[in-house]
């Protein structure tokens, strides 16, 4: 089975943004962009993360042609188990105790709630994500008001619903979008073309909506906020279009110059892997490195990254950690290989097959 080179690469990318976002310096104090460089790896490589997850759901189960009954059973199942065992290792990174908020155990959640979506139709996946990302930042204003909610605690259940950097309530439409992306055909350059389109609406969206509401209002509201973890309509509408400028991008330099991505979608198929050695470096190194970053710690982080990455996958293929969740998730779930969904050969419509998310 092929990988689809683009999503792949998008998810490296994502991988990539989330060092900057932990061990990068900050320079805020610059004019353009406001809030400076570093405040473009904030939030929204953990969205294009997320989104990415939805693809990879997709792909798992069926692609632009959704598995039906026992095989939709079986894809189900085999996303379940993926997502308990990515609590298992959401956890022992939390246990680490290094001072960057883990994303594995909502990541898992939002696995998990996905499961009950896999055979709506496009339009419905992305009807319901709008109506999420409008309604879910209410709700979320709505219980941290009246909860107490332990973000310090990230197994909380509360935390992981409504907690204050990836609140399940509100970040599930990203996996929703993602999810009615990956029921297209992912290697034609229509696709391509309609995810720009629309990625640039929504980035005007929610960037300008927030500019505008801001101007209306004279003051900048917690519901009208489009900053980094504000988890409000503004921020989900422009990280989703920023998301979808991003992997159509990837999408179209995949399909002409795969060879030439491959560093880069080679840290994106090991992206568990390189996620979780990125957190065990820096509990190694000290939180210095994060408090007080360099720009030559950054480069460091983001070479040997993509080095090991590239080495391991050229020559051993999948990671350490993706094959434990590929192995796991097929055995639990009784598949043989000529059970999984098929997928056409390169330049056909994409099939499946491709792990989701980090796995």
């Amino acid at each position: 089975m092929r990988r689809i080179v683009g999503v792949d690469t998008a998810r490296g990318i994502a991988v990539l943004g989330m060092v900057v976002a932990h061990v990068g310096p900050r320079d805020a104090e610059r004019a353009f962009p406001p809030g400076g460089w570093s405040q473009l790896a904030d939030g929204r490589p953990s969205a294009l993360f997320v989104l990415l997850a939805g693809v990879g759901l997709a792909l798992l189960s069926g692609g632009a042609d959704p598995v039906d009954g026992t095989r939709l059973v079986q894809a189900r199942l085999r996303i379940l188990v993926r997502a308990a065992l990515l609590v298992a290792v959401g956890t022992a990174l939390v246990l680490l105790g290094t001072p960057v908020v883990v994303i594995l155990v909502v990541y898992a959640a939002l696995f998990a709630a996905a499961v009950v979506a896999l055979r709506w139709p496009r339009w419905v996946l992305v009807a319901v994500a709008a109506g999420v990302a409008l309604v879910g930042p209410v709700v979320r204003q709505l219980a941290v008001a009246h909860l107490q909610v332990a973000d310090e605690r990230p197994l909380d259940l509360l935390s992981v619903l409504v907690g204050s950097y990836y609140p399940a309530v509100v970040w599930i439409a990203y996996v929703l979008v993602g999810l009615a992306v990956g029921r297209s055909d992912l290697r034609a350059a229509r696709t391509h073309a309609a995810l720009a389109g629309w990625g640039a609406v929504l980035v005007v969206v929610g960037h300008g909506g927030a500019w505008a509401a801001r101007l209306v209002l004279g003051r900048v509201t917690e519901l009208t906020t489009a900053e980094p973890h504000a988890s409000t309509f503004f921020e989900v509408a422009g990280n989703t279009g920023t998301c979808l400028l991003v992997l159509a991008g990837c999408l179209a330099l995949g399909v002409r110059w795969p060879r030439a991505l491959a560093p880069v979608s080679a840290t994106g198929a090991l992206a568990l892997t390189a996620y979780s050695g990125q957190l065990l470096a820096i509990a190694l190194l000290g939180d210095q490195v994060v408090w007080q970053p360099t720009a030559g710690g950054l480069v460091g982080f983001l070479l040997v990254t993509v080095a090991l990455c590239w080495l391991w996958h050229a020559t051993l293929g999948r990671g350490p950690l993706e094959l434990v969740l590929h192995v796991v998730s097929v055995r639990a779930a009784d598949v043989a290989p000529d059970e999984l969904p098929a997928r056409r050969p390169a330049g056909g419509t994409p099939g499946n097959g491709q792990a989701p998310g980090p796995g």
